[in-house]
This record gives structure tokens, C-alpha cells and sequence, in this order.
């Protein structure tokens, strides 16, 4: 199944994903596709509002530390950024088959470019700027495709 959206502001994309919160269960694999700025951090922002797992303004891109935890009464969150990592052996160290416990929920950033990590999830979300004349630079169109 596949869905679509549009925002236009940072704080549309975070009510977003609060809304998309409600629609996953853990245990879950969810890959945020989309170039640097595309929004990916400021949806998982929402996505852990809607868990009740941290607060938006708490929520920040795991660029360097590659994890960030969240614990939410229903579900932990993991938002996890591979864009530093480059080979398999790198994306083992993390353990990341040892974090996907049946409350858990995975947000992992970049995880395209591992295929292991394509055929194991069960989300995907794809973001990315809107391509109209007329769109500013704040609106992003975000696809989720479930399997």
C-alpha cells in the first residue's frame, strides 16, 4: 500500500508524522529515503510525538552518535543515520538485528544503501521537495509505502 502527502512547513511535516505514528506497530523496519535536508529528522520528530516518546524539540539527527533512543509508554524508537557508514562490516558493529525487540521500532536513515536493509523492512518513506513551479522551498512530498 501506498500513500502520498504534501507539507509546507517543517511543523506540517512533524504533525505528520504524529498522524503516521497511529499506523505503526512495532516490531517494525522503517527506511527514510530522501537527500540531505529532504526532512527525514524533522518526520521522525513527529513520529516520536506520536509515540509519546520524546518531545519534537528533543528529537535530533544521530549524524554523529549513528543511534538516538527514544522511549515512549508503548514503544521504543530508535532513530538510527547510516549516511557515515559505508561497508557491511561497519553497519554489523551496530547491532541493529539486536535492537528490533517486539516493542521496538527502527527509523533508519540512509538504510537504502545496505540491501539487507531493503529487504527487511516493512516501511518505507520517501521525501523529497516538491518539484512544482510554484512550490517553496519548505514543502516536501512524502510517500509511505508499507508491505
Amino acid at each position: 500500500m501506498t500513500t502520498q502527502t504534501i507539507t509546507h512547513s517543517a511543523e506540517e511535516t512533524i504533525a505528520f508524522g504524529r498522524e503516521l505514528a497511529a499506523q505503526l506497530h512495532p516490531p517494525l523496519i522503517v527506511l527514510l529515503r530522501g537527500e540531505l535536508g529532504a526532512g527525514k529528522t524533522t518526520l521522525v520528530k513527529g513520529i516520536a510525538e506520536g509515540f509519546g516518546a520524546a518531545r519534537a524539540e528533543d528529537v535530533t539527527s544521530p549524524t554523529y552518535t549513528l543511534v538516538h533512543q527514544y522511549l515512549g509508554p508503548k514503544a521504543t524508537l530508535y532513530h538510527i543515520d547510516l549516511y557515515r557508514i559505508e561497508t557491511q562490516r561497519e553497519l554489523e558493529t551496530l547491532a541493529l538485528d539486536d535492537l528490533l525487540a517486539p516493542d521496538c521500532i527502527l527509523l533508519i536513515e540512509w538504510g537504502e544503501k545496505f540491501p539487507r536493509l531493503q529487504r527487511d523492512q516493512n516501511v518505507e518513506i520517501a521525501l523529497g521537495q516538491v518539484e512544482e513551479e510554484r512550490a517553496g522551498e519548505t514543502e516536501r512530498k512524502i510517500q509511505v509505502t508499507s508491505r
